[in-house]
């Protein structure tokens, strides 16, 4: 979190709180962060992400396609299914797309939720946002070449066990982290080109599902005598229509952020549920099969009964490429935790509250108390999660918390002893 404690400045008091602009500290510097290397230098030169890309890189930070969905019909049957694809958007996805549009416009650095939150509350909860969302975001990211092998395994039976699969997940990490090196810009066209081949088999398949489609099976709550698993539905649609702030820590290197940003979230919110809702719609409606059938890859196979084993075929190669595609998009910023999403929806509302005059490009245009809901409705399902939560994911988090905490003060100490050189992307003291 070096590069948000910058360099000492003069505290200015204003005699209004409710109209003051963001304080000067002694702590914090009051400039938008400009945190990619040698910025004063190279912002001429370097290529800033556009719309489209944009879009597709949120995109694969939130979906990376239907894959995935298939539990939410084995936990809770297709009518549940369907109502969760189609009703959780508006109380999780939207807000949190019209969080991360406001705050990525009024503070359009690379820092995204850790420079919400060090306004908000300071360099402490600052570092404690960063640390949360970096540790999980390793945890997160590591699963993605396995799973990309694990669908690979299916045409190539020799990567699934022993020293070829080793081989293969150790290559696949090092060529995929290799492509992010080699840049925003580049993966962002990379994102497109995979969102558009992983989509073609689902879109196809929808189509031809058409006339097989009995309406009646939509209404089904699932096998009769199969106990509901609330847990897995929950999580389920959670993990599918999370993580629309992860690509604010992007905004340094997108073009005209102020416009760019929340256009590319709103044409990405309905981008992603729509390609949720049809394929799972379309699925459900032409496929009689057992409750228990509908697991992870599920899709796959249902293209097969559709329209046959070369439609399976290319939905299992989809499956792989939009692995490939949640990889690269989710390396380029870092996945986060339950406490670190409450974290954000406070400072929003904090910062609404402390600075009501600050620019804001876009803003959310609702009123404090209308905030409050908006905000509150998410955050109770939130409390949900975590009541749900195994013993195993309280032990993680309560380690990594304690870790990012050690890490602050590690890192306070280490500047007062001027042992490392801090930089915010201008400065270096």
């Amino acid at each position: 979190m070096a590069n948000l404690n910058s360099n000492m400045q003069e505290e200015t008091q204003y005699q209004e709180p409710t109209t003051q602009i963001p304080p000067k500290s002694p702590n914090i510097s009051q400039e938008i962060p400009i945190t990619t290397a040698n910025a004063a230098s190279t912002s001429k030169l370097a290529k800033k992400l556009t719309l489209i890309p944009l879009i597709f890189l949120i995109y694969f930070e939130v979906a990376g396609g239907p894959y995935g969905e298939e539990p939410a019909v084995q936990a809770a049957g297709p009518l549940f299914a369907l109502l969760g694809f189609l009703v959780f958007p508006f109380i999780w996805s939207v807000p949190e797309a019209l969080i991360t549009a406001e705050l990525s416009t009024a503070y359009p650095g690379n820092g995204g939720f850790v420079i919400w939150a060090e306004r908000a509350f300071g360099p402490f909860f600052g570092s404690l946002m960063g640390s949360w969302k970096f540790l999980s975001g390793v945890i997160n990211v590591a699963a993605f070449p396995v799973l990309c092998i694990d669908y690979m395994k299916k045409a190539i039976p020799s990567l699934n066990s022993g020293w070829p699969r080793k081989l293969a997940i150790t290559s696949s990490t090092l060529i995929l982290s290799f492509l992010n090196y080699t840049g925003l810009t580049i993966v962002g066209y990379v994102a497109v080109l995979l969102g558009i081949i992983s989509l073609l088999p689902f879109i196809l398949m929808s189509l031809i599902a058409i006339p097989k489609i009995h309406p009646h099976r939509w209404l089904s709550t699932g096998d009769k005598g199969v106990k509901k698993d609330w847990t897995l539905f929950f999580n389920t649609l959670f993990w599918n229509l999370n993580f629309w702030d992860n690509v604010s820590t992007l905004a340094g290197e997108v073009d005209k952020p102020q416009k760019t940003f929340p256009l590319a979230l709103f044409i990405a919110v309905i981008f992603t549920c729509v390609s949720y809702f049809i394929p799972l719609l379309a699925v459900t409606g032409a496929v009689s099969v057992s409750q228990s059938d509908w697991g992870s890859g599920f899709h796959a196979t249902a293209a097969e009964m559709i329209a046959g084993k070369w439609l399976k075929y290319w939905v299992e190669a989809g499956s792989v490429l939009s692995a490939v595609g949640l990889y690269e998009a989710q390396l380029s910023t870092s996945a986060y935790q339950l406490l670190g999403m409450l974290l954000e929806f406070a400072s929003f509302l904090w910062l609404r509250r402390k600075f009501p005059e600050l620019k804001r490009p876009y803003k959310v245009p609702m009123r404090l108390p209308g905030l409050v809901i908006m905000c509150l409705v998410p955050s109770v399902f939130l409390v949900v999660i975590m009541v749900v939560a195994t013993k195993v994911v309280y032990l993680v988090s309560g380690l990594m918390t304690v870790g990012a905490i050690g890490w602050y003060f590690i890192m306070k100490f280490c500047r007062s002893k001027k042992l490392f050189k801090y930089s915010n992307g201008e400065n270096i003291e």
